[in-house]
């Protein structure tokens, strides 16, 4: 069935189009009777504005995009969860794109949002972003634009962080605290720079102990995956069996050494403590429960979009807007992995 148009509601009142138009925005030049007669033929004909033609008019689409490497994992849907309910609260809805830590699929996200006209555009990078070209498009487009988690220090936006160094100083630190001498660190691939900061931090905490660094100690994801997890707790036994304690880049990665280590009667954390990043909802289920970095990730998405918000309302009205960074605390959570000293 073909929609209502305002043309169709004016003749059948006698009125003009205009009329109609302000009756339905409820401007106080039309008399209550007027609008009463306009608003009660409207909803009996199921009469609903041109969302497009609204658009071009105010410039506004009312939406902006999201993009992010991975929807599964617990710290990125929190995050969404977090955007979402602002957006709401402001009348926006949110185009939510996953990239899978692809750089070719996250720049024709990015293409495909800029060609929706989308108000503005939040965005963790993927693992394999080490080409901006598609981000300086962007802001040379003028959309507004925050990073969030894993960023680009080199792009010129508003960006929601935490200090990934000092997170994971703190976390190493609490092993070398719990007695541990011989650490391993299973990082992040090489680009993101949240990996690059842990991996940073890991090794300022084990200078600030005077404890010798060895890059023999240091795995490397390509995935950041539970298998991962599971293949290095492994290659980390066989290699260096006597290693007392392992920080890893996520709790996905860390529930994966858990998870060997108890099928195979490792005591954890007797011989081995094991400490996480993010405070994944499972890591507290697990046995052991385990010790992890605790990240605002609802709160990081809260913020994110009202600097976005802050940003768009700067962009509609003409004004200047200067990026900002929002730097959240976290906190290390201790348990049972980790607690060997009480």
């Amino acid at each position: 069935m073909k929609p209502t148009t305002l043309k169709e509601i004016a003749e059948a009142l006698g009125i003009s189009i205009t009329t109609v138009s302000k009756a339905l925005k409820d401007y106080s030049d039309v008399s209550p009777k007027t609008k009463k007669a306009v608003t009660d033929l409207a909803q009996k004909l199921n009469y609903s504005p041109n969302t497009f033609a609204v658009n071009l008019r105010t410039k506004e689409s009312k939406t902006i995009g999201l993009i992010i490497p991975e929807v599964v994992h617990h710290f990125f849907s929190s995050v969404i969860n977090g955007i979402i309910a602002e957006a709401e609260k402001n009348g926006y809805l949110v185009i939510i794109l996953q990239s899978n830590e692809s750089l070719e699929l996250e720049k024709k996200q990015v293409e495909l949002l800029m060609n929706k006209r989308v108000d503005g555009i939040i965005m963790s990078l993927s693992n394999e972003s080490n080409d901006d070209n598609h981000i300086k498009e962007i802001l040379k487009r003028e959309i507004p634009f925050v990073q969030f988690d894993k960023i680009s220090k080199l792009i010129p936006s508003s960006k929601v962080i935490i200090n990934d160094q000092k997170a994971a100083m703190a976390a190493v630190q609490h092993l070398i605290d719990q007695g541990c001498k011989k650490i391993v660190h299973i990082r992040g691939p090489v680009n993101p720079q949240n990996a690059i900061d842990r991996f940073i931090g890991y090794k300022k905490a084990l200078e600030k102990n005077k404890i010798p660094f060895d890059s023999k100690l240091v795995y490397t994801c390509e995935s950041v995956t539970f298998q991962e997890g599971i293949d290095f707790a492994k290659q980390i036994l066989e290699e260096h069996p006597d290693v007392d304690g392992i920080f890893a880049i996520t709790d996905l990665v860390a529930v994966g050494v858990l998870s060997y280590f108890n099928d195979n009667k490792i005591k954890v954390p007797q011989q081995v403590a094991v400490i996480g990043f993010s405070n994944w909802f499972m890591s507290q289920v697990l046995t052991p429960k385990l010790s992890t970095v605790d990240q605002p990730s609802h709160l990081m998405g809260v913020e994110a979009f009202n600097l976005l918000l802050e940003e768009m309302l700067c962009h509609k009205e003409g004004t200047p807007f200067t990026p900002r960074t929002i730097e959240l605390e976290t906190n290390t959570i201790i348990r049972e992995s980790s607690m060997r000293i009480r």
